[in-house]
């Protein structure tokens, strides 16, 4: 995983286009049991981004996250914007001026979830994001140890994070809005959970491509 910047404006571009393009469908799955404003306040922060995309600070790719994280936490509402501003911001911090290679992927990743963690007050089983994103990066290590490179070990998170995405349907929800339903919020998948595989497939996606063109 190296080339840094480049990737890494990869991965922002596609997670920032892939919020916008599923606005209407994380928005539904919101509003089964929370109160359906995730599909828009995720668009309306990325959509910041990318219309701001060419001015964002390119000094090195951990400036480049940490601007991106402060434009989200600007522009998100509710609680969407100061988590996902958290996770990007405590990546850039971990990723800070040098490259980045695999093994400061997972570091980077680990961050953004301590960040949520602490920012959320909330851990894996409480039917957030976490529940996608600590699996998501638990596999991407696992993968890249055993010596698989970047867009193999991307290719098998993204399907272990779509799998931990729709095994929240079997969790009650203990944070957010769905919590209030309590065991009514069992049988429908963590909205967050289900963005984070989305996103994952995406960028596993555009990842390949990329290689491949």
């Amino acid at each position: 995983m190296t080339g840094s910047l480049a990737r890494t404006e990869l991965v922002v571009r596609t997670i920032a286009q892939t919020a916008v393009d599923n606005e209407t469908y994380f928005g539904e799955l919101d509003s089964v049991v929370g109160d359906g404003d995730f599909g828009y306040s995720l668009a309306r922060g990325f959509e910041k981004v990318l219309e701001g995309w060419d001015d964002i600070d390119r000094t090195d790719a951990g400036t480049f996250l940490k601007k991106t994280g402060m434009i989200i936490s600007s522009r998100i509402g509710g609680t969407s914007g100061p988590i996902w501003g958290t996770a990007f911001l405590r990546a850039g911090m971990t990723a800070g001026a040098g490259e980045i290679d695999g093994p400061k992927v997972v570091a980077m990743l680990r961050a953004a979830i301590e960040g949520i963690k602490t920012r959320g007050q909330s851990d894996v089983g409480d039917k957030t994001l976490l529940d996608a994103l600590v699996p998501l990066t638990d596999r991407l290590e696992q993968e890249l140890n055993g010596g698989s490179d970047a867009g193999k070990a991307l290719a098998a998170a993204a399907s272990a994070t779509r799998e931990a995405a729709e095994a929240t349907s079997a969790l009650i929800a203990k944070r957010g809005r769905a919590s209030y339903t309590g065991e009514r919020s069992i049988g429908s998948v963590d909205a967050g959970a289900m963005g984070v595989a989305v996103i994952t497939e995406k960028v596993s996606e555009a990842w390949n491509q990329e290689d491949g063109s």
